[in-house]
């Protein structure tokens, strides 16, 4: 089990990222950032700029939109890895026909093992209406499943609503 695992979860534009990185910059003065987008259109570009432009000096930014379970591996006692997002990295495996099961069950054990101190940023799927089409159906089970699971491991488990930190598990100090 990592030295401290934090779950940060919320729905998309909770501010989620934004209280993740600034949790991780209280706990740390140089932070990893382990990205998982990639720029696939002009949208995700700008947005993934506009991450890195509010991110500022103090961050290293590693991208790995697909193995992540050997990036958390990398990192030892004195680290801390922010994950964002999980919802971006399966999606990249969906897409890409990788069994996306295996690398969630992958990326599980990695934390299990780790040394670092772990943030990891997700998004809530439970909230809405059922998927109307079987990928997003899948979508949403996998993810919601690697949800609880995580959270399950996490010591600190935040959710993020309108910008506000709500502690479902554990104590921010």
């Amino acid at each position: 089990m990592p030295q401290q695992f934090t779950l940060v979860i919320g729905g998309a534009a909770s501010g989620k990222s934004k209280w993740a990185e600034t949790f991780a910059l209280g706990q740390c003065a140089f932070p990893v950032y382990v990205a998982t987008a990639r720029a696939i259109d002009k949208e995700m570009a700008a947005k993934i700029a506009l991450h890195r432009q509010r991110r500022g000096p103090n961050w290293q930014t590693v991208e790995c939109p697909v193995e992540l379970y050997r990036e958390v591996e990398k990192y030892d006692r004195g680290s801390l890895l922010l994950i964002e997002c999980l919802p971006t990295w399966t999606t990249n495996l969906l897409v890409s026909g990788i069994d996306t099961l295996d690398y969630h069950c992958k990326f599980l054990e990695a934390i299990r093992t780790c040394k670092c101190r772990l943030i990891v940023v997700s998004g809530e799927v439970g909230c809405g209406i059922v998927p109307d089409n079987a990928l997003a159906r899948e979508f949403t089970n996998l993810l919601g499943n690697l949800n609880q699971q995580l959270a399950a491991l996490a010591g600190l488990v935040v959710e993020i609503k309108a910008g506000l930190p709500v502690v479902i598990k554990g104590e921010i100090s």
